[in-house]
């Protein structure tokens, strides 16, 4: 039972991922503010929409402001300038009203301009959203606008919250806990591919039979594991982009690899002999790897525009896209999908060495 503890191990991991990964709430956020445009020098009434917010129950301590959307330097807009708003009615948890009396000239050389709304409150924390109202000035004066918005340090005025949950994003809702699936995956079948990859390169080295059985399960379960994290991927684009697949350079080069590797097991059931048969899938596994990482993690990278993060060389795991409290499961269950994943490929080898040894006996 020792040698098999590393088994019991990825079961645990991946129990600790279904459970904190599903059940851990989103933080509170902002789902919609009505209306979404305004007019300068005007007196703006507003309706927010929260999620997983307590607007009712802290309703005698619920602030909100507007503050410019971009950070800069003279003749952009400055995050430091902000004006309150004062709540005339909450609804419920989920829906206040706020009124904001607009000055006249924006902080800014644009006409229009976009606007951060923030909600805070001592249960809730912050929820925001970005560019929730886009307001126009019918004339431009930066100096004015610099001394009609107030000048401070904003987080002053926030609540810290400390509780445990993951991060609230107007586009994905919900659906960011499949980071522990879909990307957790593509993690795990790198890995997996890496283990083919070595197995093929030894075979190469000193042929022998079980260097390409195991070189065989690897890939086998690999490819799976791609298949997983093409399907999970698809039906994550269908509830944040509308559709299962939109050909986004992400998704072209992750199928191009796939078929590129699907493609070694055709190879392999072109050749009877044996010897043969392992030496050109070894030879070609070392080509299929080679072109999955600048197929996969290099040349979507290089896009500059793409529905995926991570584009125009952002690596997609920073604050933006994954928190510190997602890296506590993400990381878990990368480990935990490549543990079961070499479980399975061993048992795949064993199959396939029982298989081996039964049509040698016929």
């Amino acid at each position: 039972m020792k040698k098999h503890w590393w088994k019991a191990l990825g079961v645990l991991i991946l129990m600790y991922v279904l459970t904190v990964g599903m059940l851990t709430p989103l933080h509170p956020g902002i789902i919609a503010v009505h209306p979404r445009k305004a007019q300068s020098g005007t007196k703006l009434e507003v309706r927010i929409n929260g999620y997983n917010t307590h607007f009712e129950a802290a309703s005698g301590e619920l602030s909100v402001w507007l503050k410019p959307d971009s950070t800069g330097s003279y003749g952009k807009t400055d995050s430091s300038l902000w004006i309150p708003g004062l709540i005339t009615q909450v609804h419920s948890d989920t829906a206040f009203s706020a009124t904001f009396d607009l000055p006249q000239f924006l902080p800014t050389n644009e006409r229009i301009a976009a606007f951060t709304l923030i909600a805070d409150s001592p249960r809730d924390g912050a929820a925001l959203q970005p560019g929730a109202i886009r307001i126009t000035q019918d004339s431009v004066n930066i100096q004015a606008g610099l001394t009609s918005w107030l000048k401070d340090d904003l987080k002053k005025y926030l609540h810290a919250d400390y509780r445990f949950d993951f991060p609230f994003r107007s586009l994905l809702y919900e659906t960011i806990r499949n980071t522990y699936f879909h990307v957790s995956l593509w993690f795990a079948m790198a890995f997996l591919f890496i283990y083919s990859v070595v197995y093929s390169a030894r075979y190469l080295i000193r042929p022998q039979a079980h260097l390409d059985r195991k070189a065989n399960a690897f890939t086998s379960v690999g490819m799976l594991y791609g298949m997983l994290g093409l399907a999970t991927g698809a039906i994550w684009a269908k509830y944040t982009w509308g559709t299962y697949w939109s050909w986004d350079i992400k998704q072209t080069m992750t199928a191009i690899a796939l078929l590129i590797y699907g493609a070694y097991f055709v190879l392999r059931s072109s050749f009877e002999e044996p010897e043969k048969k392992a030496r050109l899938a070894a030879v070609y596994n070392l080509f299929a790897f080679a072109a999955l990482i600048p197929l996969i993690y290099v040349i979507p990278r290089m896009a500059q525009v793409s529905l995926h993060p991570g584009a125009s060389g952002n690596p997609a795991l920073g604050g933006e896209d994954l928190d510190n409290t997602m890296r506590l499961v993400f990381y878990p269950a990368i480990i935990g999908w490549t543990i079961i994943g070499i479980w399975i490929s061993k048992i795949a080898y064993r199959i396939e060495t029982l298989q081996a040894r039964l049509d040698d006996d016929e």
